[in-house]
Parts: structure tokens; sequence; C-alpha cells
């Protein structure tokens, strides 16, 4: 799957808004899987919303989203479950993060799955595997807040050195 025309939907759309129906976008968006943070930071930073509210409402929407996962992972697992039918092979984003599990458990999940896998992805890997929700609430947004932290910082910084600000 090509993630340029869904940049191009994201960038597209949050340009066509206006006042505060951008952000309340970039919540939504933030809270998409495949979009999450990673898209959705630089995109709105890149087109001139303010660094600081976009970093906390994608951070809001991205972990809000995760909790609701995490609220609702068993009926979410029987029906991966019952998607996949017999097929045994998992799929490449799942392989990813279970391999994070794997090696460095649910730490290494929280920080290495929003980039590597998806935030979405880590967090049911996590609960998959047996953690306990309260626990991958909590890597989990310890992830989200430092990887939004990051994009927020290489953004701002990135558009100022463009001379885009």
């Amino acid at each position: 799957m090509s993630l340029a025309p869904l940049l191009v939907d994201v960038g597209s759309s949050l340009e066509e808004a206006t006042g505060l129906v951008r952000y309340l976008l970039v919540f939504v968006f933030a809270a998409i899987p495949v979009i999450e943070i990673l898209v959705v930071v630089p995109i709105a930073i890149g087109l001139g919303l303010d660094p600081v509210v976009t970093g906390v409402v994608a951070f809001a929407g991205n972990v809000l989203s995760v909790y609701a996962l995490i609220a609702c992972y068993r009926r979410v697992a029987a029906w991966l479950r019952r998607r996949r039918g017999d097929r045994s092979e998992p799929s490449d984003r799942y392989a990813r993060a279970r391999r994070l599990w794997d090696r460095y458990g649910l730490p290494g999940l929280a920080v290495g799955g929003p980039v590597l896998a998806g935030v979405h992805v880590a967090a049911l890997v996590a609960l998959l595997a047996g953690s306990r929700s309260r626990l991958v609430a909590a890597w989990m947004t310890a992830g989200i807040f430092a990887w939004t932290i990051v994009l927020v910082a290489v953004s701002a910084y990135g558009v100022s050195v463009l001379g885009l600000a």
C-alpha cells in the first residue's frame, strides 16, 4: 500500500480547513491507525499550525484512540481471529511488533512500536501477549508522549530551517 495518496489527503484536508477545524482534523488523523502522529504532526506544522497546539491535540487523539483499543481489546482480538480465519501467517506490522515484544518487552514495544509497527498494533501485541491493560496504557502513553515531543521539535526546527515559518 502506498502512503503517498494518504499523505496528500491529510495535507489537502488540513490545508482546505480553517480555524479550529484544522486542529479537530489533527485530532482525528492522529487517532487513525497508519496516519497517527508520525504523519499528521509534520504535515500540520509544515502547513503553519502552531507546533505546541498541534502536538497537544495530536497526542490527545493518538492516546485516546489507544485507550479505546485497550478498553475493548478482547472484542478486537475476537474480531481479528474471526477475520483471519484459518490463516496462520501474521501481517508484516504484527510480525514487526511481535519481534519488538520478544526482544525488548513492553518498554521496547512502547518506544519502538509507534515508528515500526504503529502504536495501535503495538498496544494490541502487548495485550495479546498477556500484559496488564494499565501497564500497556502507561507505557504506550509514555511512548506516544516521547515521539510527539520529538516530532514537534524536529518538524518545527525543519520548518524554521527551510524558512517556511
